[in-house]
C-alpha cells in the first residue's frame, strides 16, 4: 500500500496547510498521516521534509499523488467549526512503545470538547503512577491535533504544556468550546 520508491523504499508526501493556529506541515505515507507540525513558516519548512525523511528512513516529496488530500479537507472542516472528529487512517511509525499506547488512548478515548488529566490518562493505559511520562509522550506528539495533546491538562486545572505554544492550546481548546473565546 506504500508508494514505493525503488525496492522496498517507502515514499511520505509533504505540504503545508494554513488554519486557524498558523501554517502546519502534513506529511502521510501509504500508510496515513504520519505527522503534523506547528510553526511551518517559510524559514522553519524547509528544514521539516530532511528531517522527516531522517526520522522514516524515507524518501519525503512535497505532496504528489493525493495521499494528503483528505487530511487537508478534514483540518479545514476542523477549523471551520463544521467537524468535531477525525477519521482518517494514522501512521505511527514516529512513535513506540508507551508513548504509542498513551497517544493511541488519547486519540481513541479523549473527544473533542472534552479534557483528561496527565494522570488520568496514565491510569487509562494501567501506568497509574506515570503522569510526567504522559507528559513526554504529549511532548513527542508526532500527530498532534488529529491525536488530540492538547485536551491533556493539569489534575488542578492549569494547562500544563504545550508543543505549539501555550496561546495555540489555548485557541485549540477554545475551538472545541472548553476555554473562552480570547479576547483580542
Amino acid at each position: 500500500m506504500d508508494i514505493e520508491d525503488g525496492p522496498g523504499g517507502v515514499t511520505a508526501e509533504w505540504t503545508v496547510v494554513d488554519s486557524g493556529i498558523g501554517p502546519l506541515f502534513l506529511a502521510a505515507t501509504g500508510r496515513g498521516l504520519v505527522q503534523v507540525g506547528f510553526h511551518a513558516e517559510a524559514g522553519r519548512r524547509e528544514r521539516m521534509p530532511e528531517r522527516l525523511a531522517e526520522q522514516l528512513g524515507a524518501r519525503v516529496v512535497e505532496r504528489a499523488s493525493g495521499l494528503l488530500a483528505e487530511p487537508v479537507r478534514q483540518l479545514e472542516g476542523y477549523f471551520a467549526g463544521r467537524s468535531r472528529g477525525f477519521d482518517l487512517p494514522l501512521d505511527w511509525s514516529l512513535t513506540t512503545g508507551f508513548n504509542r499506547q498513551v497517544l493511541r488512548e488519547l486519540a481513541e478515548g479523549v473527544p473533542y470538547g472534552t479534557v483528561v488529566g496527565y494522570g488520568d490518562l496514565a491510569r487509562r493505559v494501567g501506568q497509574p503512577g506515570a503522569a510526567q511520562a504522559v507528559g513526554a509522550a504529549m511532548g513527542s506528539n508526532p500527530l498532534p491535533v488529529v491525536v488530540p495533546c492538547h485536551r491533556v491538562v493539569e489534575s488542578d486545572g492549569g494547562l500544563g504544556g504545550f508543543g505549539g505554544g501555550l496561546e495555540t492550546k489555548r485557541r485549540l481548546l477554545a475551538l472545541e468550546g472548553v476555554l473562552p473565546e480570547p479576547l483580542f
